[in-house]
């Protein structure tokens, strides 16, 4: 009889030993994927200017150089009209790596409004009086607002 109750509690005691270790080895197994950065993103903008995509065409020009090429008019470059910049005003670029919020205030409660991707160019319109936030205009378009000061790098 006693051999009964001390082979019934060596192996209770070793289904729970090898239950705990097992969840334990679980939980340390998702606890390490969690605790790992995620990717940093990349954006369309940076992608372009990483790798060109190759249209579906560029697999047919072989085929086709047999041909002779039609001259095709060369267009004349034409020059933009840069952007008038009030007084004081500089351009700027995004120096963030997730990019910035664009708000209709200066604070942090106020309403978000837009935003301004990493390494966009924008121009820097003024500074708040507690110099911690900066009214910006993004280029090419008339949207203002405002974004975190510290930032932006200035664009010579």
């Amino acid at each position: 009889m006693i051999s009964g109750i001390t082979k019934f509690l060596i192996g209770f005691t070793l289904g729970i030993t090898i239950l705990l270790a097992g969840g334990g080895a679980v939980a340390y197994y998702f606890f390490t994927k969690l605790s790992v950065n995620p990717a940093k993103p990349i954006f369309a903008e940076e992608q372009k200017a990483k790798s060109p995509v190759k249209s579906p065409d560029s697999a047919k020009k072989p085929a086709q150089s047999a041909q002779k090429p039609k001259p095709s008019p060369s267009p004349t470059p034409s020059e933009s009209p840069e952007e008038e910049l009030p007084p004081g005003a500089y351009e700027a670029r995004v120096t963030w790596p997730e990019g910035l919020s664009l708000r209709d205030s200066p604070s942090l409660n106020a309403n978000r409004i837009g935003g301004v991707a990493y390494n966009k160019e924008i121009i820097i319109l003024k500074e708040s009086d507690d110099q911690k936030w900066q009214r910006v205009r993004l280029s090419g378009s008339e949207q203002e607002g405002w974004v975190k000061a510290g930032n932006v790098e200035r664009v010579e």
